[in-house]
């Protein structure tokens, strides 16, 4: 018997058993509880407060609830507490909907404020209503998601999927959806009209069923919700023939991405005009948050070089009497987008040892250091003229630490060592850092001291905020304070 006859038969799908429930049905059911606990809460806070309510003012409370009800509900639409992913995660979900009720008690409290009604209502009764609903919506959330996690273990939600094409690509889907319990999808097996041999008849313990018609066949049978088209995008005019048989049949059609697209499973999907595309990268920072961060650069390091200046004048005098040689040491710095700028900083070596190229870093007990210079680097006092920088619009007060193109580890550039080095150029260097308030500052001396490094400052690109920010100048000063590393 040759493979082709030992190839399973369409006939071995086994139909559909028991019951399927949308997903969008559980959603629509979560919705509605949601909507009734709000009111419901609002309700209870009122037959609670009734003794205080004058009974003319009733219908002001009631109307009251309902507007914060429809509210909330419009609120949490938008923040997504009903998407899938809110459905199966409680963390997720009760993330939303505490921030959709948030938001409406601040809706309500400034409607009241800014039409002058407020006094006109008992504030034990909002209390109460606030409270109440926050602690029922909550248990509603959780009661909603157990019961939809349980139905997902039963496989009521899932749709009977195959895959056309158990060339290499079929099999890399198979892996990645089988590989994620979020998704609601069965994988019957795969269908493929190659013939030759080139496809076996078990892919990763599924079963090949047979070719293209053999698909449709089991379609018009009921066996079959969704198709998912998993062959080369260069094959365009096989791509064509199979869509077009399948386009005549009532299922779910799909077009997997190409072989090359699983590296950027991860990446979101968009729209350029009707076209999708891959978003590989983001350019961090930018838009209205590289306006938030520029203002939040100026807002603080203004008040900051005033409150240093008097520090910095003495650093100055005491320079010019340890030593000879110029005040400040100018050095060119790899900056944003590997564009060169002058880093200023108080000179802290004798004038004959400063360096602009073939940098070696400063160890402990380097001779070259001054003793007002070892005492402004430990203190971090060499680096207050960045401030100057930052106005400038050279650094930020925070990010990736700058370094001279020379600069090694080991022996070796930085860039010889990672190859992703220059990936923490996609935003301004910084006076201080992630990496440097988590202990990697100082001196590179060996390559695992450069990726940790890399790795924090990657890290801080990747999870920028204005929080994050304060946090690290928060913790910059508590270093300052017991410095390490700094010599």
């Amino acid at each position: 018997m040759n493979r082709i006859e030992r190839q399973p038969s369409v006939a071995t799908i086994a139909p559909q058993t028991g019951v399927s429930i949308p997903l969008d049905l559980i959603a629509g059911i979560c919705r509605l509880l949601e909507l009734l606990t709000v009111l419901g809460a609002g309700a209870f806070a009122l037959y609670l407060w009734g003794d205080v309510i004058q009974a003319g003012a009733l219908a002001d409370y009631l109307r009251v609830i309902l507007i914060g009800a429809l509210f909330f509900g419009l609120i949490a639409e938008i923040v997504g507490a009903y998407d899938v992913d809110a459905q199966f995660s409680l963390r997720r979900g009760w993330q939303r909907i505490f921030l959709a009720w948030g938001m409406t008690a601040l809706f309500l409290i400034t409607t009241a404020f800014l039409l002058k009604i407020s006094a006109e209502f008992s504030r034990g009764w909002a209390a109460t209503w606030f409270v109440t609903a926050t602690v029922m919506l909550a248990g509603t959330r959780a009661g909603m998601t157990t019961w939809t996690r349980r139905l997902k273990r039963q496989g009521v939600f899932n749709s009977r999927a195959v895959i056309f094409g158990a060339g290499l690509q079929g099999q890399r889907l198979a892996q990645y959806v089988r590989g994620n319990d979020k998704l609601t999808i069965t994988f019957l097996g795969f269908f493929d009209d190659r013939r030759d041999g080139r496809v076996p008849i078990l892919v990763d313990d599924l079963p090949v069923f047979g070719t293209s018609d053999d698909l449709v066949a089991a379609i018009r049978e009921g066996h079959i919700d969704q198709v998912i088209v998993a062959l080369p995008w260069s094959a365009e005019e096989r791509i064509r023939e199979v869509v077009g048989k399948l386009a005549l049949t009532p299922v779910r059609i799909r077009l997997a991405p190409d072989l090359a697209s699983f590296a950027f499973a991860h990446r979101p999907l968009v729209l350029l005009g009707d076209l999708p595309v891959l978003t590989l990268f983001e350019r961090p920072i930018s838009g209205m948050d590289a306006i938030i961060k520029r203002a939040e650069d100026l807002l603080l390091a203004i008040p900051a070089l005033v409150l240093a200046a008097p520090i910095m004048a003495l650093t100055a005098i005491a320079i010019r009497l340890d030593s000879p040689g110029p005040i400040f040491f100018r050095q060119p710095r790899e900056g944003f987008n590997n564009r060169l700028f002058d880093v200023l900083k108080f000179r802290s070596m004798t004038h004959e040892s400063c360096e602009t190229d073939g940098i070696v870093q400063a160890r402990r007990g380097d001779k070259r250091v001054t003793r007002v210079g070892a005492f402004i680097r430990k203190t971090s006092i060499d680096e207050l003229p960045q401030l100057l920088n930052v106005l400038k619009g050279d650094m930020s007060l925070v990010g990736p630490r700058p370094h001279a193109p020379s600069t090694r580890a080991g022996g070796r550039l930085f860039h010889e060592v990672v190859q992703t080095y220059a990936a923490r150029h996609k935003v301004k260097p910084g006076i201080t850092g992630w990496a440097q308030v988590c202990g990697f500052r100082g001196e590179t001396d060996t390559e695992e001291k450069l990726v940790k490094r890399l790795e924090h400052d990657l890290h801080y690109i990747e999870n920028w905020s204005v929080g994050f920010d304060l946090y690290i100048l928060l913790r910059t000063v508590v270093a300052l304070i017991a410095p390490k590393n700094a010599f």
